[in-house]
C-alpha cells in the first residue's frame, strides 16, 4: 500500500507527504509526493496513527442498554469493538469491573466471568476488528474481588489492572450527596433506603479495601501486569501508589493529585469526554485545566469511543498544544504505558495501524481505519 498526499502526524511533526506500508508494517514515511500510479491519494485528509484505549467502559452499554436489561455478551462484544474501530481505535484495553456490590449498580461476578471468556472466545477466532486485551477494574472495597481476580488471572489477554474504591466518602465520591444524586439516575431513593446503603458501603470499605488492594497489587507484581492507581484525590494517593510501584493515575479528580503524580513519573490519564464536554460530569478537576498546567499524559475514551480523536483535535484549539503532541495522548503514550513497543506512532519499522481523518469544519471525522495493514472499517 502506497499513500500519497496525507497529513501525516507523527511523534514530533505534521507534513503532506507520503507512506508505504508492506507485509502489515510501515516501511517508508517521508515529506513530499510521488508519481506512482499506484499510490492511493488521499487529498490532504490526515493520516494518524491507530488510537489506543487504555479504559473504556463502552462495552457495558452494550451488555445492559435499559436498566435491568442483560444482553447477549457475544453480541455485545461484537457491536462494542465495530463501534471502536469505526471511532479510529485499533488496540483498546476492555475494562471490566469486577467486584461484587449488591444493589448499587457494579456488576457481578458470573456476567465478568462470562465476560472475560467471550473475549478469549471471539479474539482466538479473529473476529474482532481491533486488538483487544483485557483490563481489570478491581473494586477493592468488596467481598469477593480476589476471588474474581484468581479466576481471571490467567486469562491470555490480560495487561492491565487498577485499583478502585467507589465508596461514597472516597476519592471520586467524597461528597456523598453526589453519589447518591448519581445512583438515583434510574430512579430516587428513600432516605432510609439511601441510609442502609451508605451504611452497608461504609462497613464493607471498612473490612475489605487496604487488605484487597495489598493484595490485588501483590498479584500484578508476581506476573508482571501494570497497575493503575484510580481516582486519586489527595496527594497521599499518590505517594501510596508510588510506594506500591503503581505505573499510572486514571482520572486524577484533583489537580493536587495530578501534580504530585506528574512529579513522581507516574502517568496521567484523564478522560476524554471531560475535554469535549468542557469538565467532568461529576464535578472533579478539568481535564482541560490539567493539559495546560503539563499535567496531562493520556487520553481515554471511557464512555464515549469517538471522543477521543476530539479531544485531541481540542487540545489544539483550546489548550494550545500542536497536533502532533495532542495525538501522543491517543497514540504513543498510551502504547509506551502499556509496553506496547510494536505500534502507537507513524514511523517506519512499526505496525501499520493507522486511521484516515477528514475535518468537518473543527470536527475530525474518521473515515477508515486499519490494522497491522489491513481495513478494518
Amino acid at each position: 500500500m502506497l499513500i500519497k498526499n496525507a497529513r501525516v502526524v507523527t511523534r514530533d511533526e505534521a507534513f503532506l507527504g507520503v507512506v508505504r506500508v508492506e507485509d502489515g508494517v510501515i516501511r517508508d514515511v517521508a515529506p513530499g509526493s510521488t508519481s506512482a500510479t499506484v499510490a492511493e491519494d488521499w487529498h490532504g485528509d490526515y493520516l494518524l496513527p491507530g488510537l489506543i484505549e487504555l479504559h473504556t467502559d463502552n462495552l457495558e452499554k452494550h451488555l445492559a442498554p435499559r436498566p435491568g436489561v442483560v444482553w447477549n455478551t457475544d453480541a455485545a462484544f461484537v457491536i462494542h469493538d465495530a463501534q471502536v474501530a469505526a471511532a479510529g481505535i485499533t488496540t483498546v484495553f476492555d475494562a471490566l469491573a469486577i467486584g461484587s456490590r449488591g444493589n448499587v449498580g457494579l456488576r457481578g461476578r458470573e456476567l465478568m466471568t462470562k465476560c472475560a471468556a467471550t473475549l478469549e472466545r471471539i479474539a482466538s477466532h479473529d473476529l474482532l476488528r481491533a486488538e483487544h486485551f483485557l483490563h481489570l477494574r478491581c473494586e477493592i472495597a468488596t467481598s469477593d474481588v480476589v476471588e474474581i481476580f484468581d479466576d481471571l488471572k490467567d486469562h491470555p489477554l490480560l495487561r492491565l489492572a487498577s485499583v478502585m474504591d467507589h465508596t461514597p466518602g472516597q476519592r471520586q465520591w467524597h461528597d456523598r450527596e453526589q453519589w447518591r444524586k448519581y445512583q438515583e439516575r434510574h430512579g430516587k431513593w428513600s432516605d432510609e433506603f439511601a441510609a442502609a446503603a451508605l451504611a452497608e458501603l461504609a462497613e464493607e470499605q471498612e473490612r475489605f479495601a487496604d487488605t484487597h488492594r495489598r493484595e490485588i497489587v501483590a498479584r500484578c507484581k508476581a506476573r508482571s501486569i501494570p497497575v493503575a492507581s484510580h481516582d486519586d484525590t489527595l496527594v497521599e494517593h499518590v505517594e501510596q501508589a508510588v510506594a506500591e510501584g503503581i505505573v499510572l493515575s486514571e482520572f486524577p479528580t484533583t489537580h493536587a493529585a495530578a501534580q504530585a503524580a506528574h512529579s513522581h513519573g507516574i502517568a496521567t490519564i484523564m478522560g476524554a469526554p471531560n475535554i469535549v464536554r468542557g469538565g467532568s460530569h461529576s464535578g472533579n478537576v478539568s481535564a482541560l485545566e490539567l493539559a495546560k498546567h503539563g499535567l496531562l499524559d493520556i487520553l481515554s475514551s471511557d464512555y464515549v469511543p469517538s471522543s477521543l480523536l476530539t479531544a485531541a483535535f481540542e487540545l489544539v484549539s483550546k489548550a494550545g498544544w500542536t497536533l502532533p503532541h495532542a495525538v501522543t495522548t491517543i497514540s504513543s503514550a498510551p502504547a509506551q504505558a502499556a509496553g506496547l513497543t510494536d505500534r502507537g506512532s507513524i514511523q517506519p519499522g512499526l505496525r501499520a495501524d493507522f486511521v484516515r481523518v477528514t475535518m468537518l469544519d473543527a470536527l475530525p471525522v474518521p473515515r477508515a481505519t486499519w490494522r497491522a495493514g489491513v481495513r478494518i472499517v
